[in-house]
């Protein structure tokens, strides 16, 4: 099961540079382990993040087997209009995983 957690602030000022915090909880597991039989366990990680504003893209990241169990992301941008952050987790095994916020820019 994942959880995906946003911070984006509820308002800014035109122009202002904004961070954006992201987290996934996700279980991950990178592919290298083996079980008590020897088998390899199989790799279940997020792969990317993509996140769109107003349906624009602004920030991509590949993730690959290094990453954290329940990657944190954070970047920043500036507000220029408000309007809606959109963000995706696409992992191995079909995962997806959504969330949203919305920024007021005066």
């Amino acid at each position: 099961m994942a959880a995906a957690l946003v911070n984006v602030p509820a308002k800014a000022k035109r122009g202002a540079v904004i961070e954006i915090k992201t987290l996934m909880s996700h279980v991950m597991e990178p592919g290298y382990r083996h079980t008590a039989a020897g088998e390899m366990v199989p790799r279940d990680i997020v792969t990317s993040f993509v996140c769109r504003f107003n349906g624009t893209e602004i920030f991509r990241a590949d993730l690959f087997p290094a990453i954290a169990a329940n990657p944190f992301l954070s970047f920043f941008t500036t507000a220029g209009e408000s309007g809606r952050f959109e963000f995706e987790w696409i992992g191995d095994n079909g995962f997806v995983a959504n969330a949203s916020a919305a920024i007021t820019v005066e």
